[in-house]
């Protein structure tokens, strides 16, 4: 078994320890629980609480009750390995996790040594599943790729003739996103203005901004997180441009309003279809607002990979990774997000993405 790295490295909180000792069954999920994409981590921790609430309510798994573990990787890769080696120690068979693609890759690999399952509700670059290091790695959300296709075929559409610029903060996430983005936008005629790298976490992107109002750029594609993106639409705006900013499914939090305000109006961005609108996810979005939990973002997608893992589990008649595994590689699963299963790398067939606008405070469909 792989050593342990020193707990100090990472925080992993068990909920309802102390009834471990009469549960069988732990699982857990990680992702940002604290840093500047915590609204993120909020998310997964709902629907993760919520999915767990249910099922022991419904008896269990297998007459078995389960327990979850909370982990926070801060979006950091090393932290991520740390939370990953933590749950290891603590006997957990299964993460809902983890948010960051640049946390979800390297953990992986630690939980594939381990024979843990893993399925990202948020993961996208295609690395995380493409080049997965075991079988057990799967995803309920969709993948960089088919979000930058739908985003870059639909910026040559409606913008083709305006100046385009494209921006990524570094990260596995959002490189990998502006990159598929901009090789569709390519491949459909548009050439983009300008391509270039900016700095996560800064408070001040005025050098930027001012860039971007030099070469006259109308739309501005951010591959990147919504901390930022928020903060360059709102400096944009301080300097007079009207500049439309697009983005990806990193926006999918009311913590984007929070930083723009008025002026983050007119904001597009991907996402998958709205899982709140499914009717079959009416009882448990109901029962997340009820219990004062969040049911926006990837709460719901959280949800859905617990629900999966839990029905190949019983499928299978316990929690032997070999038999889950195979479980989930060809059953189809009833879920929040709609039915279900997985393909032959761990990927999700579900429907693809879809643009929303901001305003009045939230995000809908684009009319």
């Amino acid at each position: 078994m792989k050593k342990l790295l020193m707990a100090s490295v990472a925080t992993v909180v068990g909920m309802g320890l102390s009834t471990a000792a009469m549960a069988d069954i732990i699982i857990a999920t990680a992702g940002p629980m604290t840093g500047q994409y915590a609204s993120f981590g909020a998310q997964m921790k709902a629907g993760a609480e919520q999915a767990v609430e249910d099922i022991n309510a419904a008896g269990g798994i297998n007459g078995e009750k389960l327990v979850l573990q909370i982990g926070d990787d801060a979006c950091d890769p090393k932290q991520a390995v740390a939370v990953a080696n933590q749950f290891v120690g603590s006997g957990v068979v299964f993460v809902a996790g983890h948010f960051c693609s640049g946390s979800s890759i390297p953990a992986s690999q630690v939980y594939s040594e381990e024979g843990i399952i893993q399925i990202s509700p948020a993961s996208t670059n295609p690395t995380f599943t493409d080049e997965r290091p075991g079988p057990g790695i799967f995803r309920t959300c969709g993948r960089d790729d088919q979000q930058g296709q739908v985003a870059g075929a639909f910026l040559a559409e409606k913008f083709g003739d305006k100046n385009i610029a494209i921006i990524h903060d570094k990260t596995a996430y959002g490189k990998g996103l502006a990159d598929e983005t901009k090789k569709y936008l390519n491949e459909a005629g548009k050439q983009e203005a300008l391509y270039e790298a900016y700095t996560a976490g800064e408070k001040d992107y005025t050098a930027l901004v001012s860039k971007l109002k030099s070469e006259n750029v109308d739309v501005l594609y951010v591959g990147g997180y919504h901390t930022e993106a928020g903060l360059i639409k709102r400096q944009m705006a301080e300097q007079g441009m009207a500049t439309i900013l697009v983005s990806g499914d990193a926006l999918v939090t009311d913590e984007y309003w929070s930083i723009t305000g008025d002026v983050g109006a007119g904001t597009l961005m991907t996402f998958s279809p709205d899982p709140r609108k499914n009717e079959v996810a009416k009882p448990v979005v109901d029962a997340l607002e009820a219990a004062g939990r969040t049911a926006e973002g990837y709460s719901l997608y959280t949800y859905a990979a617990i629900q999966a893992w839990a029905e190949a589990v019983k499928a299978a008649g316990s929690t032997d990774f070999d038999a889950v595994v195979g479980k989930l590689n060809e059953m189809e699963f009833s879920t929040v997000l709609g039915n279900l299963a997985f393909n032959d790398v761990g990927d999700v067939t579900l429907p693809g993405y879809v643009f929303y606008e901001w305003k009045d405070g939230t995000y809908d469909y684009l009319k």
